[in-house]
């Protein structure tokens, strides 16, 4: 009985880390302190399961995943580069995704079946094992999409057909569910529907939508495995696994409305999915500008604004970046940073990023309030973004990203495009912005360009 009630405070405990963890991720100067706290918890949560249930035991085999896992964790968060993050988090919530399925699937078998009751315990197991297992293969293939080892996908009726395959991935659940002895063929159909169901639900999904089918995926996660709670009557397990999902959902329904799209419009449409429509006819010239005269016009400037995107990752860019913003500070220009809330391939992508190269918190603008400000800038520089900035979706209606907010640079004085080419973005649209008369490109790699920047600003 002792050991019980300490371990029921010890899930009190966990569980308090985890709120206390997420609050404190919502600013960058706590969320390193936040994570550290929210992890130690969960670590004080395992330990006391471990050791506190009488029923758990092969600590031989728990000890071992332990090790394996920890080991193969830490030296893939030690060697993953910016640029693989969004991969690198779609992979470990696939296996979140993979562990709340496996569950399910013990569970399920481990279930005494009887004429009466036990219909609700087995609806949550189904439950766990549907999203787990939509959330795991999903995941994979959004790695593979991010990785550019897989592409859009889509074919006429593909809504419809899945539709069907999950409405019958939940029909079988719920068949097994009252169903009053158990069919672990059935069980296993059930498997193969929903990580079927997983794959046609990311396929069709483009590029510019990643950044919210990972937020959706995660709550997914989330959600599974506070169905693996209820499973195990683990009340710490419950608490994470609602936090995870509550939140990935919000974060989710939050960009859905900065792009000013509905959540099921991104699910079912297949937007940023290598479009060719959604530009201007008579697109104008592209007039380029020198290292040596983009140096003079910031340097010159009253208020600078710039605009990081997944090309500034790529390059490995923001320390330099930083360094031209504080040369630039130095000669008396104000410079923020305007951050649009699905630049990158993750949410929060660019923040992550800036705050690696130590960029003052303050100075990144959210895109309602760097909007506000862009008719009083002399000159917005944008370093690798594109669909974010594409004049095209508050007037072109052919356009796959119309109606989506975007950050209007072209409002600004000048504009300055920093790109290796002339390419489409992730959205696989042309930009009309690179042909509007007070636009300028700067062609070549992120990183190179701004250490010429650099260089010919401290000459000035």
């Amino acid at each position: 009985m002792t050991e019980s009630y300490l371990l029921a405070i010890i899930y009190l405990i966990g569980s308090i880390t985890f709120i206390m963890g997420l609050k404190m991720l919502s600013h960058p100067e706590t969320a390193r302190k936040g994570n550290l706290i929210a992890a130690g918890g969960m670590t004080i949560a395992i330990f006391g399961t471990i050791f506190l249930d009488s029923s758990i035991g092969n600590y031989l085999w728990i000890f071992g995943g332990l090790v394996i896992g920890t080991i193969i964790g830490t030296l893939a968060a030690k060697k993953v580069k910016m640029t693989a993050m969004p991969q690198m988090v779609s992979l470990f919530n696939g296996m979140g995704g993979a562990c709340a399925a496996i569950i399910s699937i013990v569970e399920y078998q481990r279930h005494h079946f009887l004429m009466s009751g036990g219909a609700g315990h087995v609806a949550i197991i189904m439950a766990g094992l549907i999203i787990g297992a939509v959330s795991f293969s999903g995941s994979m293939i959004a790695f593979g999409k991010l990785n550019g080892n897989i592409g859009d996908k889509a074919f006429p009726g593909q809504k419809f057909i899945n539709a069907l395959i999950i409405l019958g991935a939940f029909a079988l659940g719920a068949m097994l569910s009252l169903a009053h002895e158990s069919n672990v063929m059935m069980l296993y159909v059930v498997l193969a529907i929903a990580l079927f169901y997983g794959v046609m639900f990311v396929l069709p999904i483009g590029g510019a939508d990643m950044p919210v089918v990972i937020s959706l995926l995660n709550s997914f996660t989330g959600v599974a495995a506070a169905f693996a709670g209820f499973v195990y009557n683990n009340q710490v397990m419950l608490t994470g696994g609602i936090l995870v999902g509550s939140a990935g959902t919000i974060l989710t329904i939050l960009m859905c409305k900065a792009m000013n799209r509905s959540l099921f419009n991104v699910i079912a449409g297949s937007f940023g999915g290598g479009a060719t429509g959604g530009t201007t006819s008579e697109k104008g010239t592209v007039k380029e500008i020198s290292v040596n005269d983009a140096a003079v016009l910031l340097a010159y400037s009253k208020k600078v604004f710039i605009v990081p995107g997944y090309g500034l990752a790529v390059a490995q860019a923001q320390h330099v970046c930083h360094e031209l913003e504080k040369l630039l500070e130095e000669k008396g220009v104000e410079v923020k940073y305007a951050i649009h809330p699905v630049a990158g391939r993750m949410p929060g992508h660019m923040n992550v990023l800036l705050a690696e190269a130590d960029v003052p918190y303050e100075k990144l603008l959210e895109m309602e309030d760097a909007n506000g400000e862009m008719p009083n800038t002399d000159v917005s520089i944008i370093i690798g973004a594109n669909d974010v900035v594409n004049p095209a979706a508050r007037h072109d209606q052919a356009s796959p990203i119309y109606g989506m907010p975007i950050l209007d640079v072209d409002k600004s004085a000048n504009v300055i495009v920093m790109k290796r080419s002339m390419a489409a973005g992730y959205a696989g649209i042309d930009n009309e912005l690179f042909y509007y008369p007070n636009n300028r490109m700067l062609f070549g790699d992120a990183k190179s360009s701004l250490q010429k920047l650099v260089t010919e600003v401290k000459a000035l």
